[in-house]
């Protein structure tokens, strides 16, 4: 099992013959990852690394049925692409464009409810489910399959977690990165709730940072819903000054709320296992695992 795609998943590019989605969809593919199909307007017609491309997100869904899109497309039009793949049906959108604008992406999630479609991103490195698919632009290399969900708000910090993991000989069920603009699709709770009820995940690692209410929302869900599986949080962005951006779009405290403090105490109460050391995600995790046996 893993949550949101697996080998069998058919994946569409948008933006299938662009420079950054030639390169990224080539390691898909050696990965194993099922591309069925891409489309660049105005290119239809015309075969790329071997894939059928089409005008429109429609007539790829009409010819290959894909259940999950790719999108690598310029900022200005990465809201209409979402929204294209959505209206044709396609029901996990992956949107790798990052510096989308926040008022396109509000009247995009409203969008995506009226489709009943879920969306990853934008400004994410995608998610995968080791030894079956990935859809996205992580390395491959550094996954191998097992029993650590990882959800995160930071790309780098993902590959960092996944690296250790790997080598403490632990692997990961489905590493999904969120991504970091201030709107984003699918969130820490939701995808909590689905790894809630996935069975080969034994425990689930979530990395945040500074800004937003993403973590506090987590925090809420897990203290809620009794959580039945053990969770582990690294907060990036502790040293930050109050009115300063880190890295991402969304990763700004404004005041007293969004600061690493805030969201460590809230999850820390919520019986979130708080790793104080990026560089100790993997033993902690390790720890806590074999804790359960």
């Amino acid at each position: 099992m893993s949550i949101l795609i697996d080998a069998k998943s058919r994946v569409l590019v948008q933006g299938l013959t662009g420079k950054e989605a030639t390169f990224h969809s080539q390691r898909m593919l050696e990965y194993g990852t099922r591309l069925v199909a891409g489309v660049t307007p105005g290119k239809g017609g015309q075969l790329h690394l071997g894939l059928p491309v089409f005008n429109t997100v429609e007539e790829a869904v009409r010819a290959e049925s894909p259940e999950v899109s790719i999108i690598f497309v310029p900022p200005l039009a990465g809201a209409e692409a979402i929204m294209e793949a959505a209206a044709a049906g396609i029901k996990l959108i992956v949107c790798i464009t990052e510096g989308i604008p926040v008022l396109d992406m509000l009247r995009v999630k409203s969008w995506l409810k009226k489709c009943r479609a879920s969306l990853i991103g934008p400004n994410t490195p995608g998610l995968i489910s080791p030894g079956q698919s990935k859809v996205g632009i992580m390395p491959g290399h550094i996954h191998q399959p097992g029993p650590v969900g990882i959800i995160s708000r930071s790309g780098t910090l993902t590959y960092e977690a996944v690296n250790q993991l790997t080598a403490a000989g632990l692997g990961q069920s489905t590493a999904v990165g969120i991504g970091g603009d201030p709107v984003v699709g699918l969130r820490f709770v939701e995808l909590l709730e689905m790894f809630r009820t996935d069975q080969q995940t034994r425990a689930v690692v979530l990395i945040g940072e500074i800004g937003g209410q993403a973590e506090e929302e987590a925090a809420d869900y897990l203290k809620a819903s009794g959580y039945p599986k053990p969770v582990l949080a690294y907060v990036a962005g502790r040293t930050a000054p109050p009115g300063k951006r880190l890295g991402h779009a969304g990763a700004i405290i404004e005041g007293r709320q969004g600061s690493a403090e805030g969201k460590i105490e809230r999850l820390r109460e919520a019986g979130v296992k708080i790793i104080d050391n990026p560089g100790r995600i993997g033993v902690t995790t390790a720890e806590i695992l074999s804790s359960l046996h």
